[in-house]
């Protein structure tokens, strides 16, 4: 009896791993910090709290944090997410391999899908294909792939598509806030902290998705950003050398009914526009909105004759339009029902 041999290279995951570790990439985040110089203990209670000892004027360079993403391309380009480098005050460090460590330049970030594009100075990288997020199925295989904790590069974990379509709010540090992020793939997969930005791929090695979010006490949930928003900014930012955005310049709150009942309003649908925080105004002044006349406190209750809702909010009706076009709203104002017309800007 003939015995099959066996290859543990011919396992799907195997490869898998082989073919997406070289091209992804640890990205670090550092700053100058104050050089402490000792602790000394401050009495609390019936203990001492060990508290940090600053030199003046002395300042170090210090890691404060990081995530993971991939390489696109031989010559650098790279996708992670936004909140991984959303600190401006940073730098940021590519690690390659641990041999290869390079200067990071942001081209671009999209705080609305949490996407981040950036570059480092070299050729001839290991560098991924990206495959279509539009045709992923429920029950695929995926892997997920990044830097846990900022310590285990290369870190490879198996699952399936558990979801589509998900819509989450995600919570960051405090120079992130809460981000709502829609249309994100579910998957079991181990997603950690430090995986942020790493490539989610399918059995061909293809990246499907971009780690974003993992539900804190939970297990096994963990979300990912669908790799058709990537290609769209990837291909702005190579034609234009940035993102081309609409912009129509108010701040709003998705209304529902919920909302609607707290806040004893006429209407639990629509865009109701206003301040979140003082000494922000609700209308930017000489945007598209201001010019159409809009003002704080209307709701936009149709954009172009869709309904604004939770599921198809003001962003969403926006995505599907370019700069130059011609939004037509019918506005909530004073129980008064008002047609109003914008044209969308380009976003600075």
């Amino acid at each position: 009896m003939l015995r099959k041999s066996y290859s543990k290279d011919s396992q799907p995951i195997v490869k898998v791993a082989k073919k997406v570790c070289p091209a992804a990439i640890t990205i670090v985040a550092s700053k100058d910090l104050p050089k402490i110089d000792g602790y000394f203990a401050l009495p609390f209670g019936n203990s001492n709290v060990m508290l940090p000892k600053f030199e003046t004027n002395q300042k170090e360079r210090t890691k404060v944090g990081g995530g993971s993403g991939f390489i696109v391309s031989p010559d650098g380009y790279i996708v992670t997410c936004n909140h991984v480098v959303a600190d401006s005050q940073c730098e940021y460090t590519v690690l390659v391999s641990p041999g290869q460590k390079y200067s990071a330049k942001i081209l671009a970030k999209d705080p609305l899908v949490d996407l981040a594009i950036l570059k480092i100075d070299a050729t001839k990288l290991p560098y991924l294909d990206l495959g279509d997020s539009n045709q992923i199925d429920l029950g695929e295989t995926v892997v997920a792939v990044g830097n846990p904790l900022g310590e285990f590069d290369d870190t490879i974990s198996a699952g399936i598509i558990s979801g589509l379509s998900r819509k989450i709010t995600a919570y960051g540090e405090a120079h992130v806030g809460a981000l709502s992020l829609r249309g994100l793939i579910q998957t079991d997969a181990a997603i950690n902290p430090g995986n942020s930005g790493g490539p989610l791929t399918n059995l061909e090695g293809k990246v499907v998705g971009i780690n974003s979010a993992m539900v804190a006490g939970a297990e096994n949930i963990g979300f990912a950003i669908p790799i058709n928003y990537a290609k769209v900014i990837l291909d702005e930012i190579k034609k234009f050398g940035k993102i081309k955005r609409p912009f129509l310049g108010i701040r709003y709150l998705i209304l529902n009914e919920n909302i609607a009942k707290t806040n004893q309003l006429p209407v639990n649908y629509g865009a109701l526009i206003f301040r979140e925080r003082l000494g922000e105004p609700a209308i930017i002044k000489d945007s598209p909105a201001d010019q159409a006349g809009l003002q704080e406190f209307d709701i936009i209750l149709e954009c172009n004759g869709q309904k604004i809702t939770e599921e198809n909010t003001l962003n969403d009706i926006m995505q599907r339009h370019q700069v130059g076009d011609e939004l037509q709203f019918m506005v909530l104002r004073e129980e008064k029902e008002l047609q109003l017309a914008a044209k969308l800007q380009e976003k600075e």
